[in-house]
């Protein structure tokens, strides 16, 4: 349990986007919102795409360099979309009112697309208002659009952890690696502060200078602590590096970002401890890096059940305060670049194939600093490459990348590229550079035993949820949003579909939520089994489900079974599943096992 982010920008980052014209855009938007059911729902969909074209002007790189150099238009903005917001809430207000006046197909249509303009709308206001005070608040004096790039990289990891730390939170670190740096090794300065921050135990402020490639490291740790606690002590640390500043502010300047957050399981809670972990060993111990051997850094999620086994074999220098198995992922893969026998991504490759338990690895080195390297074996981890126009964003869950892009690869740990060496072939090793962001060809794919997966734009999934979905809000926690939310919610999801009638309710499905072609399956007994999945609580939402429907179907040939999703993928799989209905139950929609389980069915 445990959260992996890393963003990959492009070096390419094009011109500032001028803000005001969208400002007025949004101004244009308020009289399609009326409330006019007459031209409902088209006036509404019209200002959903109007909304989505101004979030997509705002994303990256120009969008938060143009707010920053307008910050008069980007306050009238958050205005309008303050206005926008109650013209929506209204909206809403009428579809609530039993006395409105469309029919189901047009309720439907309009639910649907008041939806996209609360996502796009949050998007603009919580998103890409909030990066561009987010990049402002990084930096006292913001550099030029090189050193924003970085900025808003830096900005958008954190803020992915501050999502991702529902998955472990008693410490967190985010690095940069920086080239174009402008860091002079020789001036006084500078080598007086890599002396006084070159720590072997790479703990917070630790910085390396290896082969022109400068590293950043920032981390917090502490058992007790609030969500939203580890993240403001890395912005305070990232706030009042000036040697950090004084590197952003030079032109040419480029970085790769990677974080993590964690809850330990190998290894007490420190500093030490925390990820990013760097292949830094105790003195005398590294014959690698006194023969100037690349710089290398990694995260991990999972465990690696033989890090003893590998530290002792291959005689690492581990320092004593760092007993978190991590540690001997970048210090084995440091020592295999060492030796100059294979190319970066190719000795990492060999390098994870020796580690053994579930794992998703997340690294990155000064070989060859403008590439990111992924693994990915087993179950119970994974990871998800987000492609955007100008970066990749890679993350351990789909809401660590949905800020950004709606795009992303799905690793696959588990299945094997060759049936004739499965143990050999299980498990996917990914490459992603900074020259080559925005597509999926630009994403290289092995299987651990080297076999070449291409990538194309028919593998990457589109995101069901928005960070509108998975916003925690001013809620400590997210269970008290949930409760919170909950009437809303509900409210929600019948709207349109339980409809007052004579005194009573008629219940209006549409085809999107109950296809025709599975109730006429149900009505000739061609559908005969109805298997309702999920993982935790969404379980046992699907046990309450499943007793409801068999108590309906008792007198019928349909038989009803509630599973956990990985006890039909583990035990319940038949080559032939057309005769089974399976109703998957998520919360977020990103449960891995689930989604998996719902694969597996569909091929079948």
């Amino acid at each position: 349990m445990c959260g992996i982010i890393a963003i990959v920008r492009g070096n390419d980052h094009g011109s500032p986007t001028d803000v005001s014209a969208l400002r007025e855009r949004l101004a244009s938007l308020v009289p399609m919102l009326d409330i006019d059911p007459s031209s409902w729902p088209s006036s509404i969909e019209r200002a959903a795409t109007e909304l989505e074209s101004v979030d997509t002007a705002l994303r990256g790189v120009p969008g938060t360099a143009g707010l920053l150099a307008d910050p008069s238009s980007a306050q009238s903005m958050a205005a309008e979309c303050a206005t926008l917001e109650n013209a929506l809430g209204e909206a809403e207000a009428y579809l609530d009112d039993p006395s409105h006046t469309l029919d189901p197909a047009g309720l439907e249509a309009t639910n649907a697309a008041l939806l996209r303009c609360k996502d796009a709308l949050w998007a603009i206001g919580r998103d890409r208002l909030r990066a561009s005070d987010g990049v402002a608040k990084l930096c006292p004096a913001v550099p030029g659009t090189d050193g924003t790039a970085v900025l808003l990289s830096l900005h958008q990891a954190l803020s992915a952890l501050d999502r991702l730390e529902v998955r472990g939170r008693d410490s967190a670190g985010v690095q940069v690696q920086l080239t174009g740096h402008g860091l002079d090794p020789n001036d006084p300065e500078v080598q007086r502060a890599l002396r006084e921050r070159s720590e072997v135990t790479f703990t917070s402020g630790a910085v390396r200078l290896v082969d022109g490639v400068a590293v950043f490291v920032y981390k917090a740790a502490a058992e007790i602590g609030e969500l939203g606690d580890n993240t403001s002590v890395l912005r305070d640390a990232i706030r009042a590096d000036g040697l950090l500043h004084a590197a952003l502010a030079n032109e040419g300047v480029a970085g790769l970002v990677l974080g993590h957050t964690r809850w330990a399981s190998i290894g007490i809670v420190s500093e030490p401890n925390a990820h990013p972990q760097c292949s830094d060993e105790v003195d005398g111990s590294d014959a690698a890096a006194s023969s100037g051997a690349p710089f290398a850094t990694a995260v991990l999620n999972g465990d690696v059940d033989n890090y003893a086994e590998l530290a002792e074999s291959d005689s690492l220098g581990l320092p004593p305060e760092v007993t978190c198995d991590a540690k001997v992922i970048p210090t084995l893969w440091h020592r295999a670049l060492a030796t100059g026998s294979a190319a970066p991504f190719e000795a990492f490759r060999e390098t994870v194939a020796r580690l053994e338990g579930s794992v998703a690895v997340a690294a990155t080195s000064t070989a060859d600093p403008g590439e990111l390297v992924l693994a990915l074996r087993g179950s119970g981890q994974a990871l998800y490459v987000g492609v955007a126009d100008d970066c990749y964003i890679v993350a351990s869950e789909p809401y660590g990348v949905v800020e950004e892009t709606s795009r992303y690869l799905r690793l696959d740990g588990e299945t094997p590229s060759d049936p004739d060496n499965p143990a050999g072939s299980r498990g996917q090793v990914v490459a992603v550079r900074s020259d080559r962001v925005g597509s999926a060809a630009g994403i290289r794919r092995l299987s651990y035993d080297g076999t070449e997966l291409p990538v194309t734009e028919e593998d990457l999934t589109t995101a069901e949820i928005t960070t509108r979905d998975i916003d925690r809000g001013d809620f400590p926690h997210f269970l008290l949003k949930e409760v919170t939310d909950a009437p809303h919610s509900f409210r929600t999801t019948l709207r349109g579909r339980l409809v007052q009638h004579d005194g009573g309710y008629d219940v209006h499905i549409p085809e999107s939520s109950l296809p025709s072609e599975v109730i006429e399956g149900l009505g000739r007994g061609a559908i005969n089994r109805v298997q309702v999945i999920g993982q935790g609580t969404a379980a046992v939402a699907g046990q309450s489900l499943a007793e409801f429907l068999a108590a309906l179907l008792v007198d019928t040939e349909v038989r009803v079974r509630a599973t956990p999703a990985t006890e039909l993928s583990g035990f319940d799989m038949r080559p032939d599943m057309s005769d089974t209905l399976v109703v998957a139950i998520s919360q977020s929609g990103t449960t891995t096992d689930t989604n998996r389980t719902v694969d597996l069915v569909r091929s079948r």
